[in-house]
């Protein structure tokens, strides 16, 4: 077995389509509607071939999904409220994806940090979320 898909729960979809794809630059790879439900899963672009198909184990895809049981909600803002990302994304450079995303005006709450063997940048999602930038020192 391997990891295969991750979920992010959040707000609006729409909204987080603008954030996920237009700010930070991932790629859509499916827009499911499903009676009144709708979600995304997102990938990076570097997953895919030139022909526009998924290469194979390329990576993990992300879900955006919406926070349509109460739990979901209550789950998202407890971590937010404690200060805890709800996933982390891996970067070869903190430095250059911090000083990009927040050109792009995305707001962080923890500057570029070091903790033991990586370092780490905690931005706000606007969808309701933290998500953690980490790169490994190693």
């Amino acid at each position: 077995m391997r990891m295969y898909i991750g979920s992010i729960l959040v707000n609006d979809v729409a909204h987080a389509h603008d954030f996920y794809v237009g700010t930070l630059g991932f790629q859509v790879k499916d827009d499911v509607t499903h009676g009144d439900f709708r979600w995304l899963t997102i990938i990076n672009p570097t997953q895919l071939a030139e022909d526009g198909s998924v290469l194979p184990g390329a990576g993990m895809e992300i879900v955006l999904e919406p926070k349509g049981h109460p739990a979901a909600g209550e789950f998202t803002e407890a971590l937010r409220t404690a200060g805890i990302p709800l996933t982390q994304f891996l970067t070869d450079s903190l430095d250059r994806d911090y000083a990009e995303l927040k050109d792009r005006g995305v707001k962080f709450t923890m500057e570029p940090t070091d903790v033991g063997p990586s370092r780490i940048a905690v931005f706000d999602d606007t969808c309701g979320n933290l998500i953690q930038i980490v790169e490994l020192k190693n």
